[in-house]
């Protein structure tokens, strides 16, 4: 499995994150690896096991981010998309920021509204530049 199909499942395991709010999240993986039928991948695992232990942080910066919005008028789909690059660009040294915002923007035009892609690029490289990522 290349990195954008990994990406694709740990972007739909994140969506999914949201309605699962109170389930411990390695239970999650393990389920959605027999439903998905997808082998043991470490990428998937790491992003997704760790995300929620940096969601306060990512959500934060979101927040700070999206101006004249709210989290909670954003789509579940574009906080899915954000939360993955924003872990991905502060915390996966393997992927260089523009590549994080590239990707997640690919998956906005696929799994988003026609919008979408252009504020979640805005929003992304706004915290790349407040966090000194580029």
């Amino acid at each position: 499995m290349n990195r954008r199909e990994a990406r694709e499942i740990v972007f739909a395991l994140i969506y999914e994150m949201d309605f699962h709010k109170d389930d411990d999240p390695n239970e999650v993986y393990q389920l959605a690896e027999l439903c998905r039928e997808f082998e043991g991948d470490d990428y998937i695992k790491e992003i997704y096991t760790g995300i929620p232990e940096k969601l306060d942080k990512i959500d934060m910066l979101i927040n700070d981010n999206i101006v004249g919005w709210k989290q909670s008028r954003l789509s579940k789909t574009s906080l899915a998309i954000m939360r993955l690059c924003i872990y991905e660009m502060m915390y996966v040294e393997s992927v260089p920021f523009n590549i994080a915002i590239n990707e997640a923007v690919e998956l906005a035009k696929k799994f988003d509204h026609d919008k979408a892609p252009a504020f979640i690029n805005g929003v992304l490289n706004a915290i790349a530049d407040k966090e000194n990522l580029k």
